[in-house]
């Protein structure tokens, strides 16, 4: 197949007068796909990029070199395939030769694409990469312009650097000026003129010549020493431990990766946090390099057992079941009891005196491991390892989503640690979730009934709608007072849903930020079904904008292979008892209440409900079939808050059918099967209401509401309101 690539290539050039390698040299296999750039000082100067793409190097001649300024597209002109042994030519080729000049290797390392496989970015005409070279790091992407984008005659596209930590604004062609060679050292003219040693070998085992030029013998090159190959990435040794490394960030996706090659972690509920170690000393520090050491003092008095070095992590609190709760977490900061929150310790970037961010996430983990599971047991109490899995990546959400967890966090395990927002680490929620900038609330004197929130949009706030419930009484207690410290007359919100003062109204400054959860937008871009979950203190409001989920790879739901080993819990340590299962569903918190009281003094748990569900449900399938359905669910029991779901949500249960309805294009919850009704009692659903209508006629709103009143002595009624 490579050769057949290569047709092309191999006739435009005669191989008896120039040097350059015919596709026939043997090449070093690589667990990574390569990529080189070469300047080449022909008919004009430019710089050709080529990446390693099905056994060849895609190649395109980027006509004023690269640029590191995101402002800057630089045209690059598709050319033909390239064999892998290219990789290693530098020198001339000479006059009347197709490309005739002078030719150096500019750059050269590791490339990998971003978010989808190379051949379907360059099917799309949106190729997004990301280089490991010596010269240029980070984020790219290459678009084909516009008139090729149905593959005509022309083959023209852009390169543009992604804004990253690698991107400098203004910095034009400053990194193109007086380079030398990558591979020799030397400079254009030295390689013009056959002077000094040849390129150290990357692609072939074979060390290059330096006077790379036809000739009618070969030059003898005895007294050259072969060099070494490029070494693969390594750690590298360190004097001294930066005071903060800018953290790593997720992009949202809307299904998770599910290829080899991914580490698929929970997605922990808390406060991201990076813990230094220096000489038995400990800091705590936010993502954006806030010290919150004097936060966490039981967490920074257990990390003092580590290496020195700088860890990536989550603080969180647990609820009773094990797993994260970020109301829990709020409380304990307001308390400022924190001796019970967790750190769970995902990554290592520096570690005993060695830089460990260039190694691949698996290197970097196996290294983490280990230094926890030497932790004494006072410390490892309150810091732990956090596993993953390599399984099929719907496999692992929909698992966490039945635990009630919030999502997972996917991670190529072949990647470097690079600070800012990549694609080789990529979020999947089971719930929608935001954050927000609070401009106002609405409620009379000592009272909080909804929070007005916004977005950063064009240099204004621009308003997204009302957050209506999630407020306890604690909460209210916690999160008032922060909101009339910073009330003021003026509304910060703009554009043309801003909303109107009315009466009981407060406007704030937009200094505020919450995490919330919601059901979905509305045409005009406002929450649906919004639901405060807490502060977000570790966060500036001015950097809150408006995420839209990733489209996911297209790719086919992979079985999970067993696993080889019992994955490392993340969890606490205890032993908890086995869960019961309903018409095939495990039931997490079982005995959560959500009725207060069954006429006899106990009250109906989720178990109940599901139980009650399982002996009614062959009779109320017969009702429930084929009709779209709204659910009123009570999360954590009726006498809290409530909220009404009609439409499907992220994370929602394969054993519930979606269904569509006219004149709205998100899809409805529909209960066919009886297994659907445990999976409503998972999510404690307290009513349901199908729609009045026959199945298979136009779906449209009705009144029959099925009261569902779980109490064991209570027969099920169907009322028609």
């Amino acid at each position: 197949m490579a050769n057949q690539k290569l047709s092309t290539y191999q006739a435009k050039r005669d191989f008896s007068v120039t040097a350059e390698p015919s596709g026939a040299a043997d090449v070093t296999p690589s667990p990574r796909a390569r990529f080189v750039i070469q300047k080449h000082d022909a008919t004009r100067l430019h710089y050709d990029l080529r990446l390693e793409v099905g056994g060849v190097f895609k190649s395109w001649a980027v006509t004023r070199g690269p640029s590191l300024d995101p402002h800057e597209k630089r045209l690059a002109v598709e050319v033909e395939d390239h064999p892998l042994d290219y990789g290693d030519f530098e020198g001339v080729i000479p006059k009347g030769q197709y490309g005739g000049g002078t030719v150096m290797l500019w750059d050269r390392g590791y490339w990998e694409p971003e978010g989808m496989t190379a051949e379907e970015g360059l099917k799309k005409g949106d190729l997004k990469f990301t280089l490991y070279g010596e010269r240029l790091h980070g984020s790219w992407v290459l678009v084909r312009m516009k008139n090729d984008r149905e593959h005509g005659k022309r083959t023209n596209w852009l390169l543009i650097k992604h804004r990253d930590e690698y991107a400098r604004e203004g910095d034009h062609d400053a990194l193109l000026e007086g380079a030398a060679s990558v591979a020799s050292g030397r400079p254009m003219e030295d390689i013009a003129a056959g002077k000094g040693r040849g390129p150290k070998p990357f692609i072939t085992a074979k060390p290059g010549k330096g006077d790379a030029v036809w000739q009618s013998k070969d030059r003898d090159t005895a007294a050259d020493p072969p060099a070494r190959p490029l070494r693969t990435a390594r750690a590298a040794r360190v004097a001294a431990l930066p005071g903060f490394v800018p953290p790593q960030l997720c992009k949202s996706m809307d299904r998770p990766p599910n290829g080899p090659g991914w580490a698929h972690e929970i997605k922990f509920d808390g406060y991201r946090m990076q813990l230094r170690v220096q000489d038995g000393r400990t800091e705590l520090k936010t993502r954006k390099g806030l010290d919150w050491t004097g936060k966490f003092p039981a967490i920074a008095k257990a990390g003092a057992a580590l290496p020195d070095g700088i860890y990536d992590g989550e603080i969180c609190a647990l609820n009773d079941a094990g797993s994260p709760d970020f109301p829990g977490l709020q409380a304990a900061l307001s308390d400022g009891d924190t001796d019970d929150l967790i750190f769970f310790v995902f990554d290592a970037l520096f570690a005993e005196g060695e830089d460990l961010r260039p190694l691949p996430l698996s290197q970097r983990k196996a290294r983490l491991k280990v230094l926890c599971e030497a932790l004494p047991k006072a410390s490892s109490r309150v810091i732990r390892y956090v596993d993953h899995f390599e399984a099929a990546g719907q496999a692992v959400l929909d698992s966490a989503c039945r635990m009630d967890l919030e999502g997972i966090i996917s991670k190529r395990l072949d990647a470097p640690y690079r600070s800012g927002r990549t694609e080789t680490w990529v979020k999947t929620k089971c719930r929608a979730g935001h954050e927000v900038v609070i401009g106002g609330w609405s409620g009379d004197a000592g009272q909080l009934r909804s929070l007005l929130v916004g977005v950063h949009r064009d240099g204004q706030l621009a308003y997204l709608g009302r957050v209506g419930t999630g407020f306890g009484r604690d909460t209210v207690r916690a999160v008032l007072p922060r909101l009339q410290a910073v009330e003021t007359e003026a509304s910060p919100f703009s554009g043309p849903n801003a909303p109107k003062k009315e009466a009981g109204v407060h406007w704030a400054r937009p200094e505020l930020v919450a995490e919330i959860q919601y059901g979905g937008w509305t045409q005009a871009g406002i929450l649906r079904q919004a639901s405060f979950k807490g502060l977000r203190d570790d966060k500036p409001a001015e950097e809150v904008r408006t995420v839209e989920p990733a489209p996911a790879e297209k790719t086919a739901l992979a079985e999970p292979e067993p696993a080889k080993a019992t994955p490392a819990r993340t969890t606490p340590a205890r032993t908890r008892p086995e869960l019961p299962v309903v018409m095939g569903v495990t039931l997490s918190h079982p005995d959560k209440p959500i009725w207060p009281d069954d006429g006899e003094g106990r009250p109906v748990t989720k178990l109940d409900l599901a139980r009650y569900y399982e002996a009614v449900g062959p009779w109320m399938i017969r009702h429930l079939k084929g009709r779209p359905c709204s659910i009123v669910r009570a999360p954590d029991g009726i006498d809290k808050e409530l909220f009404f779901q009609r439409h499907a949500m992220p994370g929602t249960s394969s054993l519930l059918e979606l269904t569509t309805v006219s004149g709205d294009r998100k899809p409805y919850l529909q209960v066919d099967r009886v297994e659907g009704l445990a999976a409503l009692a998972q999510v404690a659903a307290a009513e349901l209401h199908p729609w009045n209508c026959e199945p298979g006629r136009p779906q449209v709103p009705g009144r029959l509401v099925f009261d569902l009143d779980p109490a064991p002595d209570v027969a099920f009624d169907a009322v028609v309101e």
